[in-house]
């Protein structure tokens, strides 16, 4: 559980950080996935903000209750794990059903895919 709040502070700066480059187009184009430019490619990346800031906003608030020693910090984590892990689930099978297996955008997400179910057994038994 040591880990939790660090892999928090990675995983919630790295979806902000993420969105701001989205936003400013900082990303070259040889790095963006296939078919960046189409429309509906565009809207799919889009409809990722409302659970990427959910991920983001629940893990910031569980580590403001833990570092004010309230409780709910655990009930709020574990929110925020799921958050990650649909995030993650729903960006790995989109990538599979289109059969595009670029490990560039594979790896980022198969790690918000996995990395919650180490957390999630402890904080689920103490709910």
């Amino acid at each position: 559980m040591r880990a939790l709040p660090y892999l928090f502070i990675a995983v919630d700066g790295g979806f902000i950080l993420y969105w701001l480059i989205t936003v400013l187009h900082v990303i070259p184009a040889e790095h963006l996935f296939n078919d960046y430019d189409n429309p509906l490619m565009v809207a799919w990346n889009w409809s990722f903000l409302p659970i990427d800031l959910a991920v983001s906003v629940t893990g910031v608030g569980a580590l403001s209750l833990r570092r004010k020693g309230i409780a709910a910090w655990e009930r709020l984590a574990t929110v925020s794990l799921v958050f990650t892990t649909s995030s993650g689930l729903m960006a790995i099978s989109f990538w599979a059903i289109v059969g595009d297996y670029n490990l560039s955008w594979w790896a980022p997400n198969l790690f918000l895919l996995v990395y919650p179910w180490f957390f999630l057994p402890r904080l689920l038994m103490k709910a």
